[in-house]
């Protein structure tokens, strides 16, 4: 990996830290490189049931782009190129990911942090937490992807709130249009997003990467729906060790142990 991207697992849960402190962990092309092959990592491993991303520190989760590489990486159109390569090709492996992610957002998330934050399923915000997509303050153009994914989410106008006016949103206000899906007090964020991460760890595996592959399905274009890939993920639920371990539980009354199978 890289110093500035690290990779941990803690029991079920595979933890990603953008280590970047100095520079309110601002995505450098080397994090940008490395956080796919972490997320491959936590895929493979059959133990990692949740993967949990968030910032060193309690200043920032992702403050956005490394300025400090604008001049020397993203100067000319080759660089400019390069980096929108680099930087897509994570969001989407992010977007792509058969387990559930969540983003556990303290302090500043702008730019290239909203956008890796929306590429998450859920969003768990502190109440100090501050979000924007400063983009039109730079004169730098927001990549189709990330505003699909910026409209998918909070809805066009809101998005068109957010890129024109490049203004910094609070915790409350992107609750209220559906950028995060909680916000807890800063003094509770840990314990409340340990809790988060325990209950989904909890769940079946194959429930939730069916889950989560259908709502990308439903998301694409109606002539893009595969149908028969949604009942195929369906079936491969309803024949599962898990399922029968979930009826099973629910008749006893108690916890049930998935394994994924």
């Amino acid at each position: 990996m890289t110093e500035r991207l690290l990779a941990e697992k803690r029991g079920t849960v595979g933890w990603i830290t953008f280590n970047n402190p100095e520079r309110r962990n601002a995505m450098s092309l080397d994090m940008w490189e490395a956080l796919p092959r972490a997320l491959d990592a936590f895929e493979a491993d059959g133990e990692v049931r949740v993967i949990a991303l968030r910032g060193a520190g309690e200043k920032a989760f992702v403050s956005g782009a490394d300025i400090s590489q604008f001049e020397k990486d993203r100067s000319s159109p080759e660089g400019v190129q390069r980096y929108e390569e680099m930087a897509e090709g994570a969001q989407l492996r992010l977007s792509a990911c058969d387990k559930p992610t969540v983003a556990a957002i303290r302090g500043y998330c702008l730019g290239g942090g909203v956008n890796i934050a929306l590429a998450c399923d859920l969003r768990i915000a502190a109440e100090d937490a501050r979000f924007g997509i400063p983009a039109a303050r730079m004169g730098i153009g927001y990549r189709a992807s990330s505003t699909k994914n910026l409209v998918d989410t909070v809805g066009p106008a809101f998005a068109r709130e957010i890129l024109i006016t490049a203004r910094q949103f609070s915790a409350a206000e992107a609750l209220s249009m559906g950028l995060v899906q909680r916000v807890v007090p800063a003094a509770e964020f840990e314990a409340s997003a340990q809790a988060l991460l325990a209950d989904i760890a909890a769940n079946a595996p194959l429930s939730m990467r069916t889950g989560k592959r259908i709502v990308r399905e439903l998301l694409r274009s109606s002539d893009g729906f595969d149908a028969e890939a949604a009942r195929a993920w369906v079936r491969e639920c309803m024949s599962s060790e898990d399922y029968k371990e979930g009826r099973r539980a629910f008749m006893e009354k108690r916890k049930p142990a998935f394994k994924g199978k």
